[in-house]
Protein backbone atom coordinates (compact mmCIF):
# COMPACT_ATOMS: atom_id res chain seq x y z
CA UNK A 1 0.00 0.00 0.00
CA UNK A 2 1.41 3.34 -1.08
CA UNK A 3 2.06 5.98 1.75
CA UNK A 4 -0.07 9.01 1.76
CA UNK A 5 2.07 12.52 1.84
CA UNK A 6 0.89 13.70 6.12
CA UNK A 7 -1.29 16.66 4.45
CA UNK A 8 -3.60 13.78 2.46
CA UNK A 9 -4.34 11.68 5.23
CA UNK A 10 -4.84 14.58 7.64
CA UNK A 11 -7.49 15.60 4.92
CA UNK A 12 -8.91 12.26 4.04
CA UNK A 13 -9.39 11.90 8.00
CA UNK A 14 -11.43 15.01 7.97
CA UNK A 15 -13.56 14.52 5.13
CA UNK A 16 -14.12 11.00 6.81
CA UNK A 17 -15.34 12.72 10.10
CA UNK A 18 -17.54 15.32 8.61
CA UNK A 19 -19.27 13.11 6.17
CA UNK A 20 -23.14 13.00 7.59
CA UNK A 21 -23.56 10.12 9.40
CA UNK A 22 -26.60 7.40 8.35
CA UNK A 23 -26.91 5.35 11.61
CA UNK A 24 -28.47 6.39 14.34
CA UNK A 25 -26.99 7.77 17.25
CA UNK A 26 -28.21 6.67 20.40
CA UNK A 27 -26.83 9.67 22.10
CA UNK A 28 -29.53 11.79 20.67
CA UNK A 29 -32.82 11.78 21.73
CA UNK A 30 -35.56 13.95 20.74
CA UNK A 31 -38.83 15.24 22.96
CA UNK A 32 -42.49 14.19 20.83
CA UNK A 33 -44.82 16.47 22.50
CA UNK A 34 -48.45 16.79 21.30
CA UNK A 35 -50.34 19.75 22.70
CA UNK A 36 -51.15 20.98 19.69
CA UNK A 37 -54.61 20.88 16.92
CA UNK A 38 -52.07 20.63 13.67
CA UNK A 39 -49.56 17.63 13.94
CA UNK A 40 -49.04 15.05 11.03
CA UNK A 41 -50.12 10.88 11.98
CA UNK A 42 -47.82 9.59 14.30
CA UNK A 43 -46.50 7.00 11.34
CA UNK A 44 -45.39 10.49 9.54
CA UNK A 45 -43.66 11.59 12.36
CA UNK A 46 -41.81 7.94 12.73
CA UNK A 47 -40.97 8.32 9.13
CA UNK A 48 -39.33 11.80 9.12
CA UNK A 49 -37.30 11.07 12.69
CA UNK A 50 -36.01 7.73 10.78
CA UNK A 51 -34.75 9.70 8.37
CA UNK A 52 -32.39 11.71 10.75
CA UNK A 53 -29.89 10.09 12.94
CA UNK A 54 -32.05 10.37 16.10
CA UNK A 55 -31.85 7.33 18.26
CA UNK A 56 -33.93 7.70 21.10
CA UNK A 57 -38.00 9.97 21.63
CA UNK A 58 -39.39 10.79 24.63
CA UNK A 59 -42.95 10.47 25.08
CA UNK A 60 -44.96 12.61 27.23
CA UNK A 61 -47.99 10.89 27.18
CA UNK A 62 -47.63 7.42 25.87
CA UNK A 63 -50.35 6.42 23.12
CA UNK A 64 -50.14 3.14 22.10
CA UNK A 65 -50.77 3.94 18.61
CA UNK A 66 -47.74 6.78 18.74
CA UNK A 67 -45.92 3.82 20.45
CA UNK A 68 -46.64 1.28 17.68
CA UNK A 69 -45.65 3.51 14.89
CA UNK A 70 -41.85 3.61 15.56
CA UNK A 71 -41.44 -0.52 15.24
CA UNK A 72 -39.69 -1.22 12.62
CA UNK A 73 -37.95 2.28 12.82
CA UNK A 74 -34.45 1.66 14.70
CA UNK A 75 -35.60 4.08 17.26
CA UNK A 76 -35.82 3.30 21.05
CA UNK A 77 -38.58 5.05 23.34
CA UNK A 78 -38.87 6.83 26.96
CA UNK A 79 -42.48 6.14 27.54
CA UNK A 80 -43.91 9.16 29.61
CA UNK A 81 -46.35 8.33 32.85
CA UNK A 82 -48.46 11.85 33.74
CA UNK A 83 -48.02 13.68 37.36
CA UNK A 84 -51.85 12.75 37.31
CA UNK A 85 -50.23 8.82 37.00
CA UNK A 86 -48.37 9.12 40.53
CA UNK A 87 -51.25 9.00 43.53
CA UNK A 88 -52.63 5.50 41.44
CA UNK A 89 -49.49 4.08 40.93
CA UNK A 90 -48.29 5.09 44.43
CA UNK A 91 -50.94 3.72 46.27
CA UNK A 92 -51.89 0.26 44.21
CA UNK A 93 -49.33 -1.82 42.74
CA UNK A 94 -52.24 -3.29 40.53
CA UNK A 95 -52.12 0.04 38.61
CA UNK A 96 -48.94 0.25 37.88
CA UNK A 97 -49.22 -3.15 36.50
CA UNK A 98 -52.17 -2.67 34.14
CA UNK A 99 -50.27 0.36 33.23
CA UNK A 100 -47.46 -1.29 32.00
CA UNK A 101 -49.25 -4.01 30.48
CA UNK A 102 -51.42 -1.68 28.67
CA UNK A 103 -48.47 0.28 27.41
CA UNK A 104 -45.30 -1.64 27.11
CA UNK A 105 -45.29 -2.77 23.25
CA UNK A 106 -46.30 -6.47 23.01
CA UNK A 107 -42.83 -7.47 20.84
CA UNK A 108 -39.84 -6.55 20.91
CA UNK A 109 -40.03 -3.33 18.35
CA UNK A 110 -40.32 -0.53 19.17
CA UNK A 111 -37.17 -0.80 21.52
CA UNK A 112 -38.11 0.60 25.36
CA UNK A 113 -35.44 2.25 26.92
CA UNK A 114 -36.67 3.99 29.50
CA UNK A 115 -40.58 5.01 31.72
CA UNK A 116 -40.01 8.80 33.08
CA UNK A 117 -42.92 9.07 35.68
CA UNK A 118 -44.11 12.38 36.25
CA UNK A 119 -42.36 15.78 35.24
CA UNK A 120 -40.58 18.19 37.10
CA UNK A 121 -42.59 16.95 40.03
CA UNK A 122 -39.95 18.00 43.14
CA UNK A 123 -40.30 21.79 41.59
CA UNK A 124 -44.45 21.42 41.71
CA UNK A 125 -44.63 22.49 45.31
CA UNK A 126 -47.10 19.66 45.40
CA UNK A 127 -46.06 17.97 49.28
CA UNK A 128 -48.26 14.76 48.47
CA UNK A 129 -47.31 14.28 44.92
CA UNK A 130 -43.83 14.08 46.01
CA UNK A 131 -44.06 12.21 48.76
CA UNK A 132 -45.92 9.59 46.23
CA UNK A 133 -43.25 9.71 43.96
CA UNK A 134 -40.71 6.80 44.84
CA UNK A 135 -43.15 4.66 45.41
CA UNK A 136 -44.75 5.28 42.22
CA UNK A 137 -41.29 4.37 40.37
CA UNK A 138 -41.00 1.63 42.58
CA UNK A 139 -44.08 0.03 41.82
CA UNK A 140 -43.87 0.81 38.19
CA UNK A 141 -40.25 -0.80 38.15
CA UNK A 142 -41.76 -4.17 40.36
CA UNK A 143 -44.49 -4.35 37.09
CA UNK A 144 -41.86 -4.35 34.60
CA UNK A 145 -40.86 -7.81 32.84
CA UNK A 146 -37.84 -9.51 34.51
CA UNK A 147 -34.97 -8.63 33.11
CA UNK A 148 -36.50 -5.81 30.65
CA UNK A 149 -33.37 -3.71 31.41
CA UNK A 150 -35.88 -0.60 31.23
CA UNK A 151 -35.02 2.15 33.26
CA UNK A 152 -37.56 3.97 35.67
CA UNK A 153 -37.14 7.85 36.71
CA UNK A 154 -38.43 10.68 36.92
CA UNK A 155 -37.81 13.98 34.59
CA UNK A 156 -36.56 16.72 37.19
CA UNK A 157 -35.59 21.02 36.59
CA UNK A 158 -32.53 22.59 37.11
CA UNK A 159 -34.67 24.37 39.83
CA UNK A 160 -33.27 21.46 42.24
CA UNK A 161 -29.82 22.65 42.51
CA UNK A 162 -29.39 25.09 44.91
CA UNK A 163 -25.77 26.50 43.40
CA UNK A 164 -24.85 25.82 40.11
CA UNK A 165 -22.09 28.71 39.52
CA UNK A 166 -19.18 27.51 39.27
CA UNK A 167 -20.36 24.06 38.13
CA UNK A 168 -18.14 22.60 40.90
CA UNK A 169 -20.15 24.34 43.86
CA UNK A 170 -23.24 22.17 42.13
CA UNK A 171 -25.39 21.06 45.18
CA UNK A 172 -29.09 20.36 45.87
CA UNK A 173 -31.64 21.84 47.87
CA UNK A 174 -31.60 21.24 51.09
CA UNK A 175 -35.02 21.72 51.71
CA UNK A 176 -35.77 18.72 49.10
CA UNK A 177 -33.62 16.17 50.80
CA UNK A 178 -36.80 14.09 52.40
CA UNK A 179 -37.61 13.57 48.85
CA UNK A 180 -34.12 13.50 47.31
CA UNK A 181 -32.59 11.06 49.32
CA UNK A 182 -34.90 8.48 49.11
CA UNK A 183 -35.39 9.35 44.67
CA UNK A 184 -31.42 8.91 44.35
CA UNK A 185 -31.40 5.85 46.57
CA UNK A 186 -33.65 4.67 44.12
CA UNK A 187 -31.94 5.24 40.86
CA UNK A 188 -28.68 3.57 42.10
CA UNK A 189 -30.20 0.55 43.32
CA UNK A 190 -31.79 0.14 39.58
CA UNK A 191 -28.92 1.11 37.90
CA UNK A 192 -31.62 4.45 36.66
CA UNK A 193 -30.80 7.38 35.44
CA UNK A 194 -31.19 11.32 37.03
CA UNK A 195 -32.89 12.69 33.98
CA UNK A 196 -33.16 16.81 34.20
CA UNK A 197 -33.94 19.79 31.65
CA UNK A 198 -30.89 22.40 31.57
CA UNK A 199 -31.69 25.20 29.11
CA UNK A 200 -29.24 27.60 28.51
CA UNK A 201 -31.62 29.89 26.72
CA UNK A 202 -33.20 30.43 30.10
CA UNK A 203 -29.61 30.99 31.56
CA UNK A 204 -29.70 33.58 28.47
CA UNK A 205 -32.53 35.47 29.70
CA UNK A 206 -31.13 35.97 32.95
CA UNK A 207 -27.95 37.67 31.93
CA UNK A 208 -28.98 38.77 27.98
CA UNK A 209 -25.31 39.87 27.46
CA UNK A 210 -23.54 39.41 23.58
CA UNK A 211 -20.73 37.22 26.10
CA UNK A 212 -23.31 34.78 27.39
CA UNK A 213 -25.13 34.30 24.12
CA UNK A 214 -21.71 33.16 22.97
CA UNK A 215 -21.36 30.71 25.86
CA UNK A 216 -24.42 29.77 25.37
CA UNK A 217 -24.82 29.15 21.77
CA UNK A 218 -21.33 26.93 21.58
CA UNK A 219 -19.55 30.24 20.05
CA UNK A 220 -15.99 31.42 20.57
CA UNK A 221 -15.98 33.06 23.90
CA UNK A 222 -13.35 32.99 26.26
CA UNK A 223 -14.43 30.76 28.74
CA UNK A 224 -14.70 30.64 32.59
CA UNK A 225 -12.66 28.92 34.83
CA UNK A 226 -14.03 27.17 37.85
CA UNK A 227 -11.53 27.89 40.45
CA UNK A 228 -12.97 25.15 42.71
CA UNK A 229 -12.34 22.36 39.82
CA UNK A 230 -9.49 24.09 37.74
CA UNK A 231 -11.57 23.63 35.28
CA UNK A 232 -12.17 25.97 31.90
CA UNK A 233 -16.22 25.65 30.90
CA UNK A 234 -16.78 27.54 27.14
CA UNK A 235 -20.14 26.39 27.20
CA UNK A 236 -23.73 26.65 29.06
CA UNK A 237 -24.62 23.22 28.41
CA UNK A 238 -21.19 21.70 29.57
CA UNK A 239 -21.59 23.70 32.77
CA UNK A 240 -24.97 22.98 33.69
CA UNK A 241 -24.91 19.51 33.48
CA UNK A 242 -21.50 19.25 35.18
CA UNK A 243 -22.98 21.38 38.00
CA UNK A 244 -25.74 18.20 38.21
CA UNK A 245 -23.07 15.85 38.38
CA UNK A 246 -21.39 17.50 41.33
CA UNK A 247 -24.48 17.54 43.11
CA UNK A 248 -24.46 13.85 42.82
CA UNK A 249 -21.41 13.07 43.31
CA UNK A 250 -21.64 15.53 47.02
CA UNK A 251 -24.74 13.18 47.78
CA UNK A 252 -22.29 9.93 46.96
CA UNK A 253 -24.24 9.15 44.27
CA UNK A 254 -20.91 8.93 41.54
CA UNK A 255 -22.82 5.64 40.11
CA UNK A 256 -26.25 7.68 38.97
CA UNK A 257 -25.73 8.72 35.03
CA UNK A 258 -26.92 11.97 34.31
CA UNK A 259 -29.40 11.90 31.15
CA UNK A 260 -30.08 15.22 29.29
CA UNK A 261 -34.42 14.72 29.39
CA UNK A 262 -35.05 18.03 27.12
CA UNK A 263 -32.87 20.99 26.08
CA UNK A 264 -33.62 23.27 23.16
CA UNK A 265 -33.75 26.69 21.70
CA UNK A 266 -36.67 28.87 20.38
CA UNK A 267 -36.38 29.87 17.23
CA UNK A 268 -39.73 32.66 17.79
CA UNK A 269 -40.71 34.67 20.84
CA UNK A 270 -42.50 37.97 22.08
CA UNK A 271 -40.66 41.01 22.11
CA UNK A 272 -39.88 40.54 25.46
CA UNK A 273 -37.97 37.53 25.01
CA UNK A 274 -34.33 38.11 23.93
CA UNK A 275 -32.37 35.50 21.83
CA UNK A 276 -35.61 33.69 20.55
CA UNK A 277 -34.74 33.35 16.84
CA UNK A 278 -34.26 30.84 13.91
CA UNK A 279 -30.26 32.10 14.29
CA UNK A 280 -29.94 31.64 17.49
CA UNK A 281 -31.79 28.02 17.86
CA UNK A 282 -29.82 26.81 14.60
CA UNK A 283 -26.44 27.67 16.61
CA UNK A 284 -27.42 26.39 19.36
CA UNK A 285 -29.07 22.95 17.55
CA UNK A 286 -25.76 22.06 15.30
CA UNK A 287 -23.12 23.02 17.85
CA UNK A 288 -24.90 20.77 20.41
CA UNK A 289 -25.11 17.89 17.84
CA UNK A 290 -21.61 18.44 16.62
CA UNK A 291 -20.74 19.03 20.62
CA UNK A 292 -22.37 15.43 21.14
CA UNK A 293 -20.97 13.57 18.49
CA UNK A 294 -17.52 15.05 18.84
CA UNK A 295 -17.63 12.46 21.93
CA UNK A 296 -15.46 15.27 23.96
CA UNK A 297 -18.20 15.03 26.81
CA UNK A 298 -17.90 17.98 29.30
CA UNK A 299 -15.09 19.01 31.19
CA UNK A 300 -15.96 16.70 34.75
CA UNK A 301 -16.85 14.13 32.06
CA UNK A 302 -14.95 12.98 29.63
CA UNK A 303 -14.36 11.17 26.65
CA UNK A 304 -18.35 10.33 26.25
CA UNK A 305 -21.15 12.62 25.73
CA UNK A 306 -24.00 12.80 27.66
CA UNK A 307 -27.52 11.05 26.55
CA UNK A 308 -29.52 14.24 24.91
CA UNK A 309 -33.26 14.67 23.81
CA UNK A 310 -33.60 17.57 22.11
CA UNK A 311 -36.58 19.83 22.16
CA UNK A 312 -38.62 19.25 20.47
CA UNK A 313 -40.02 17.32 17.19
CA UNK A 314 -43.05 20.11 16.45
CA UNK A 315 -44.16 23.79 17.37
CA UNK A 316 -47.00 23.31 19.79
CA UNK A 317 -49.43 25.59 19.28
CA UNK A 318 -52.03 25.03 22.21
CA UNK A 319 -49.25 25.27 24.98
CA UNK A 320 -50.16 28.61 27.20
CA UNK A 321 -47.44 30.97 28.59
CA UNK A 322 -45.12 33.29 26.64
CA UNK A 323 -44.63 33.11 22.89
CA UNK A 324 -41.69 31.00 22.91
CA UNK A 325 -43.36 28.24 24.68
CA UNK A 326 -44.72 27.35 21.19
CA UNK A 327 -41.83 27.97 19.13
CA UNK A 328 -39.21 25.10 19.62
CA UNK A 329 -40.18 22.98 16.82
CA UNK A 330 -36.73 21.72 15.32
CA UNK A 331 -39.26 20.53 11.91
CA UNK A 332 -42.72 22.16 11.04
CA UNK A 333 -45.72 19.86 9.81
CA UNK A 334 -44.99 19.75 6.62
CA UNK A 335 -42.40 17.49 8.00
CA UNK A 336 -39.27 19.57 7.07
CA UNK A 337 -36.63 21.19 8.92
CA UNK A 338 -37.40 24.50 10.75
CA UNK A 339 -33.59 25.16 10.45
CA UNK A 340 -30.58 23.39 9.54
CA UNK A 341 -29.83 20.94 12.29
CA UNK A 342 -27.04 18.58 10.99
CA UNK A 343 -29.69 15.27 12.26
CA UNK A 344 -30.86 14.33 8.52
CA UNK A 345 -28.67 11.42 7.16
CA UNK A 346 -26.60 12.03 4.15
CA UNK A 347 -27.44 15.76 4.01
CA UNK A 348 -30.97 15.42 2.65
CA UNK A 349 -33.15 18.33 3.21
CA UNK A 350 -36.61 16.84 4.83
CA UNK A 351 -39.18 14.56 3.27
CA UNK A 352 -40.87 17.81 1.33
CA UNK A 353 -40.58 20.88 0.33
CA UNK A 354 -39.62 23.20 3.18
CA UNK A 355 -41.92 26.74 3.63
CA UNK A 356 -40.19 29.69 5.26
CA UNK A 357 -40.27 30.03 8.64
CA UNK A 358 -42.07 32.66 10.42
CA UNK A 359 -40.25 34.98 12.31
CA UNK A 360 -41.52 37.56 15.08
CA UNK A 361 -38.67 40.22 15.42
CA UNK A 362 -38.00 41.42 19.12
CA UNK A 363 -37.29 44.55 20.08
CA UNK A 364 -35.31 45.68 21.15
CA UNK A 365 -32.83 42.89 19.29
CA UNK A 366 -29.89 41.59 21.76
CA UNK A 367 -26.82 42.34 20.71
CA UNK A 368 -25.55 39.56 19.16
CA UNK A 369 -21.52 39.02 18.07
CA UNK A 370 -20.88 38.39 14.53
CA UNK A 371 -19.38 35.45 14.69
CA UNK A 372 -19.56 31.96 12.88
CA UNK A 373 -21.11 28.97 15.37
CA UNK A 374 -17.98 26.19 15.95
CA UNK A 375 -17.96 23.42 17.82
CA UNK A 376 -15.97 23.82 21.31
CA UNK A 377 -12.20 22.20 20.71
CA UNK A 378 -11.15 19.76 22.96
CA UNK A 379 -8.72 21.76 24.57
CA UNK A 380 -11.16 24.49 26.01
CA UNK A 381 -14.69 22.02 26.35
CA UNK A 382 -13.88 19.90 28.85
CA UNK A 383 -35.71 25.30 32.83
CA UNK A 384 -38.69 24.21 31.03
CA UNK A 385 -41.23 21.96 30.67
CA UNK A 386 -43.12 20.21 27.89
CA UNK A 387 -46.58 20.42 29.01
CA UNK A 388 -42.56 24.96 28.55
CA UNK A 389 -27.44 30.88 10.16
CA UNK A 390 -25.25 31.79 8.35
CA UNK A 391 -26.88 31.52 4.78
CA UNK A 392 -25.48 28.91 2.20
CA UNK A 393 -25.65 30.06 -1.42
CA UNK A 394 -27.73 27.77 -3.60
CA UNK A 395 -24.42 26.24 -4.81
CA UNK A 396 -23.80 25.40 -1.14
CA UNK A 397 -26.86 23.23 -0.65
CA UNK A 398 -26.45 20.49 2.33
CA UNK A 399 -27.29 17.97 -0.81
CA UNK A 400 -24.33 19.02 -2.66
CA UNK A 401 -21.95 19.56 0.42
CA UNK A 402 -22.79 15.74 1.41
CA UNK A 403 -22.09 14.91 -2.62
CA UNK A 404 -18.92 16.60 -2.67
CA UNK A 405 -17.48 14.92 0.92
CA UNK A 406 -18.68 11.77 -0.30
CA UNK A 407 -16.75 11.80 -3.70
CA UNK A 408 -13.79 13.56 -1.95
CA UNK A 409 -13.84 9.95 0.35
CA UNK A 410 -14.02 7.93 -2.25
CA UNK A 411 -10.86 9.66 -3.88
CA UNK A 412 -9.27 9.13 -0.84
CA UNK A 413 -9.36 5.76 -0.48
CA UNK A 414 -8.85 5.37 -3.77
CA UNK A 415 -5.52 6.52 -3.39
CA UNK A 416 -4.52 4.27 -0.17
CA UNK A 417 -4.77 1.33 -2.38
Amino acid sequence: MALLPPPLLLLGFLLLVQAPSAAPQTFIGINYGDIADNLPPPASTARLLKSTTIGKVRLYRTDPAVVAAFAGTGISLLLGAANGDIPSFASSPSAAAAWVAAHLPSSTSPAVNGISVGNEVLYSGDATLISQLVPALQNIYDALPANSGIKVSTVNAMDVLASSDPPSSGAFKPELSAALDPLLAFLSKTGSPFLVNPYPYFAYQDDPRPDTLAFCLFQPNAGRPDAGSGLTYTSMFDAQVDAVRAALDAKGYKDVEVVVAETGWPHSGGTDEAGASVENAHAFVSNLVSHLRSMVGTPRMPGKSVDTYLFAVYDEDLKPGKASEKSFGLFQTTLTETYPTGLLRNGTAGLAPAPAPTVRPASPPPAIPQVTPVQPQPSGSAAATSPPRHARSAAESPRTISALRLLACFLFMSLMV
